[in-house]
C-alpha cells in the first residue's frame, strides 16, 4: 500500500511543464525561415551551372 500512495503523491503534485511547445515551434521556424532566407541571397548572385 506504500506504494500506492507514493504513486498517487506523486500524480498529484503539480510541477513545472517546462518550455511552452509554442515558444520553441516560433523560435525554430524563425531560426528555419532565416536560414532560408540566407541560402537564397547567397545563391541569387550566382549562375547557375
Amino acid at each position: 500500500m506504500a506504494h500506492n500512495d507514493l504513486i498517487l503523491a506523486a500524480a498529484e503534485s503539480h510541477t513545472w511543464e517546462g518550455v511552452n511547445p509554442w515558444a520553441v515551434g516560433v523560435i525554430t521556424l524563425l531560426i528555419l525561415l532565416g536560414l532560408l532566407g540566407a541560402l537564397v541571397a547567397f545563391g541569387a548572385g550566382r549562375e547557375h551551372s
